[in-house]
């Protein structure tokens, strides 16, 4: 695989709903132990569940990695969360907005 193929690389593997490994994340918008919001190389992306906790991050290398009772993991389309947040603004755009 090429250096540029490597880079931009978008991988998700979930094991028995209790682990989720990620790679292509470009930085986390915001999490709780229900909800971590997330963009990734492809958009902006939810993971549901119980009992969230993010065990690894380094966005550096893109990874990131999560333990809990997994529920959904959503591709959010245009950036927007259910309930009418637009998460694909920057932190200053929705602070001052």
């Amino acid at each position: 695989m090429n250096q540029l193929n490597e880079q931009c690389l978008h991988r998700i593997v979930v094991t028995n709903r209790e682990q989720v490994a990620l790679d292509g994340v470009i930085h986390v918008d915001s999490f709780d132990d229900r909800e971590i919001i997330l963009e990734t190389e492809l958009g902006m992306m939810a993971i549901r569940g119980e009992d969230l906790h993010i065990k690894q991050l380094s966005l550096d290398d893109g990874h990131l990695n999560v333990e809990g009772v997994v529920r959904t993991v959503d591709y959010l389309e245009g950036g927007v969360v259910p309930g009418g947040k637009n998460r694909s603004k920057g932190f200053f755009n929705r602070l001052f907005s």
